[in-house]
């Protein structure tokens, strides 16, 4: 009780595992072939109710494409090859696309993480850049706003 929610970015390939195979896998996926340590490091930081940005990476598709939540902390199991994995679970759609162009354009989210540290597939989110990511696209489905009409 009392615990904060904390927010992350979440990278994958559409090719390799999109928004759209989330949705379809009824929402819940586990989160999983993280190699690098620290991206690991984040990922046993997480907890159940902590919010992701589910970003597209890749050359062509470099954007917010949706939020998802913690819904099983850090595991090991037989199938993860020395690495582990959390479960995440879809929350809703961006209204509107938020691309990693647009983001470096904007003022208020200098110094976010995702500048600096390009080749990590998950990083933590301060609570003024989820807010302003937000803000640019519009929210999200289920974030309890009201839909934007565009």
């Amino acid at each position: 009780m009392g615990r904060k929610t904390e927010y992350w970015l979440l990278k994958t390939e559409p090719g390799e595992w999109s928004w759209e195979d989330q949705e379809a896998n009824g929402g819940i996926s586990k989160w999983d072939g993280v190699k690098n340590k620290q991206a690991q490091k984040y990922l046993k930081s997480m907890n159940i109710g902590d919010l992701c940005f589910f970003y597209h990476s890749g050359s062509k598709a470099r954007r917010v494409v949706g939020v998802v939540s913690v819904t099983r902390e850090w595991y090991t199991d037989d199938d993860d090859d020395g690495g582990g994995a959390v479960d995440v679970k879809a929350v809703g759609e961006m209204r509107r696309d938020v691309d990693l162009a647009e983001m470096k354009k904007d003022e208020g989210l200098k110094g976010f993480v995702l500048f600096k540290q390009t080749r990590l597939s998950v990083v933590p989110v301060e609570k003024g850049f989820w807010d302003k990511i937000c803000e640019i696209g519009g929210g999200f489905e289920g974030d309890g706003g009201v839909e934007c009409d565009e």
